[in-house]
């Protein structure tokens, strides 16, 4: 259930399907982003159900137990309406496709010919009336909601790869997780706590080690300066530029002296003050912060002396 983070799959309510299906393979990923949804919703307690052994898969038909197999016998994918259209009742590859169309648009006054078609096709196989319209049915409804398989796929694969870096580097990918993410607020709280759940510690804002993302720092996640609320990236650029360029900042003095005033404004140093980013060089926050105007001023002065 650690899924925060993981690409499709972080929402509450998801993360409780991932937890209680225990998903062993790509098949299973692909299920749930295909089933998480409403309608195949309804679905997914029975899924559960056959995947652990604790219900048994209905294939309708022996012929269809090789296209229902890996999904316990429930139809999730329009391929595999498709593929049972073919394999049943002989539709050609167009057909099956047009069929899959109808059914998924619910065009309603098109679904009888192809029906009877289906039917008379399947009755062809040697499958029963009874049980053509019984397949037919059932396909009509899952058609009706059924999701592309190679969509799912292409999802569950990006999540699968999310969830291994997860797993077995997870400062890095909340490092890069929270660098995607570091202007909305609500979220990088929320990772922040992932972060902290995991045993990870979170490094305060640092004027002379942070980079402008998230990086991490002997296994450490260590806060972006470009997070900061209310300060700018091309301003938290400019800074670490010139840290870069010349060395760490030695004072407020230093610092205020080397920094562009161009990449600073009262905002920007009022929030790295209170952020505790000048710690390392000024102990005193709330020195820093009641002489943002000073610090400002003296940029100023020191960028026009430059120029």
């Amino acid at each position: 259930g650690k899924t925060q983070g993981v690409f499709q799959l972080e929402s509450a309510g998801i993360t409780g399907v991932c937890v209680n299906m225990r998903p062993t393979s790509i098949e299973d990923m692909t299920a749930i982003v295909a089933l998480y949804r409403p309608g195949p919703m309804g679905n997914i307690p029975s899924y559960i159900e056959r995947k652990h052994g604790r219900e048994q898969p209905d294939y309708l038909l022996p012929m269809l137990e090789g296209i229902l197999k890996e999904t316990y016998g429930i139809m999730i994918y329009q391929e595999q309406v498709m593929q049972i259209s073919r394999d049943m009742a002989g539709f050609s590859l167009g057909g099956a496709d047009l069929l899959r169309r109808i059914m998924g648009k619910k065009k309603a006054e098109l679904l009888p010919p192809e029906r009877v078609k289906f039917i008379d096709g399947a009755k062809a196989k040697g499958v029963s009336q009874e049980v053509a319209e019984k397949v037919f049915d059932k396909m009509a409804k899952f058609a009706s909601y059924g999701f592309n398989k190679a969509h799912a796929a292409a999802y569950a694969f990006i999540a699968y790869q999310t969830a291994y870096l997860k797993a077995h580097f997870p400062a890095e990918f909340m490092a890069a997780t929270m660098t995607l993410d570091k202007i909305n607020t609500d979220k990088l709280a929320i990772f922040k706590e992932d972060v902290l759940a995991h045993k990870i510690e979170v490094l305060p804002p640092d004027i002379n080690l942070s980079e402008v993302n998230f990086t991490v720092q002997d296994g450490k996640v260590r806060y972006a300066l470009s997070a900061v609320k209310n300060v700018g990236e091309a301003g938290m650029m400019a800074v670490v530029a010139e840290r870069e360029k010349n060395g760490p900042f030695k004072s407020i003095q230093d610092f205020a002296s080397r920094v562009d005033v161009s990449a600073l404004n009262k905002r920007y140093v009022e929030n790295l003050a209170k952020s505790g980013a000048f710690e390392c060089i000024e102990k005193n926050r709330a020195m820093v912060f009641n002489n943002v105007e000073n610090i400002v001023s003296y940029a100023a002065q020191a960028t026009q002396g430059r120029n």
